[in-house]
């Protein structure tokens, strides 16, 4: 590790781990510095994205922006949907929206990383390195070892999967999301169990054109909600394009319980499968969905963890992406999180060695780690203030579901009764203020000593 005197001469071996979105960003943003060198290792052949589509809000344009990438990531500006009674189809709460430049927008995943990855040096990124273990070396560093064989050393690990997160954290465990109370009753005695089931999604993106024969059905982002789950559909691309796509989310909520760790996360569904899930579904969508060529859908089962309280460790390694704050896509901006935590993992680096600590890499992530643990911390809180309402949402039945579902809407804030901002921490965030704040009170904590 570099010393006192010379921080600001040596370089520092940086080891990104995974070619996703938050290794990608965490590549361009590191990259970008001076005395350091930077490899990513993924484990695949080649770059690959499981997923579909992807949103990109105000927070994403500009972490986006930030790192060069902004001008390549092209989709659909995304006009606020409609939200209908999937059996019926009829429209619970419409909402028109006019699309504003850079606001919210759907793209196809698989280009914005292509956008990032773009922005990574030649010879960054090391294919077919799968990572199986770390181990802390007490001189300083760590000690990477593959499955191939081989092994490496570097001064800084930023772990973007499930394995560095393995070897920090031993006993963290994911869970299969969702559970559902089943209330028995016997003479006078009732008591509820709990059985456990899960959220899977199926994904899948489709060619506009072959919906164009389907009668009165709306190309345009909606969702469709019934019983224990929804289908959530968008296009991708602008429509003049000739090659535009249409993205389908699929989500039950009432799935067998799964176990394991990665279980089913994106591996080829049959389209029997999915279709049971929603065959009482509205015709059109039914009939959009049976439009679906064999082996195109990919079935993710949901899996989520309690809030790590600290996201770095062994003063060298540090989580970033989903490896930090398996939400399960609670908020749909984890590309957006992915990219901020990249982009500020390299803002502190630089900043610590700017600074000529003796120590850069750990004073780098004590200052990561007060800016985002608080920040994932916030949305766990958050997300645990939503449980006993979507507990209940997985015992609604078709009786009366009209009803019951524009009470979940006004309960959820849907209807347009949340207050005003009240997501803004979240999907306006601008990670590049937020910089500027941590150091502007990190001046001023120091000059009152």
């Amino acid at each position: 590790m570099p010393s006192a005197t010379n921080a600001h001469l040596l370089n520092i071996d940086i080891a990104i781990i995974g070619g996703g979105i938050s290794g990608l960003s965490a590549a361009v943003a590191l990259s970008a510095l001076s005395h350091v060198s930077v490899r990513l290792f993924e484990r695949g052949p080649e770059l690959r994205e499981y997923g579909a589509g992807i949103s990109v809000a105000e927070n994403s344009w500009k972490v986006l922006e930030l790192l060069g990438a902004a001008g390549s990531v092209k989709g659909a500006p995304t006009v606020p949907g409609a939200k209908r009674n999937g059996y019926t189809g009829e429209i619970v709460l419409p909402e028109p929206g006019i699309p504003r430049k850079r606001g919210p927008t759907r793209v196809r995943r698989a280009r914005l990383q292509a956008a990032l990855a773009a922005q990574v040096p030649q010879g960054v990124i090391k294919f077919n390195k799968k990572l199986v273990s770390l181990q802390d070396l007490e001189g300083g560093g760590v000690t990477l070892e593959f499955a191939d064989g081989t092994n490496t050393t570097a001064d800084l690990v930023v772990g973007g999967d499930r394995v560095a997160r393995q070897y920090l954290f031993p006993e963290y465990a994911l869970r299969y999301t969702g559970m559902l109370p089943d209330t028995h009753s016997r003479g006078n005695r009732s008591w509820t169990d709990v059985r456990t089931v899960g959220n899977t999604a199926w994904r899948v993106l489709l060619p506009a054109a072959s919906l164009a024969h389907i009668p009165d059905f709306p190309l345009q982002t909606s969702w469709w909600f019934g019983v224990g789950g929804h289908i959530f559909m968008s296009p991708v691309d602008e429509p003049s394009d000739p090659d535009a796509m249409f993205e389908f989310s699929c989500r039950s909520g009432r799935e067998p319980e799964v176990s394991g760790q990665t279980v089913s996360w994106g591996i080829e569904a049959k389209n029997a499968k999915v279709l049971s899930r929603f065959k009482d579904y509205d015709l059109r969508i039914v009939e959009a969905l049976a439009q679906v060529p064999e082996g195109d859908w990919k079935e993710f089962a949901l899996f989520s963890g309690p809030c790590i309280e600290h996201i770095t460790g062994w003063d060298k390694v540090v989580l970033i992406g989903d490896a930090s704050h398996p939400l399960a896509g609670a908020f749909g901006s984890g590309a957006a999180f992915a990219m901020e935590d990249g982009w500020i993992i390299a803002r502190a680096l630089e900043h610590s060695l700017a600074s000529g600590s003796s120590t850069p890499v750990a004073s780098a992530l004590c200052r990561f780690e007060s800016i985002r643990s608080p920040y994932y911390q916030r949305m766990y809180q958050f997300r645990d203030s939503q449980k006993p309402h979507l507990q209940k949402m997985q015992q609604e039945t078709r009786e009366d579901f009209d009803n019951l579902l524009r009470a979940r809407m006004n309960k959820t804030g849907l209807a347009g009764k949340r207050p005003e901002g009240w997501m803004d921490w979240i999907y306006k965030n601008n990670i590049e203020k937020v910089w500027e704040e941590y150091l502007h009170v990190e001046k001023k904590r120091a000059t009152s000593k």
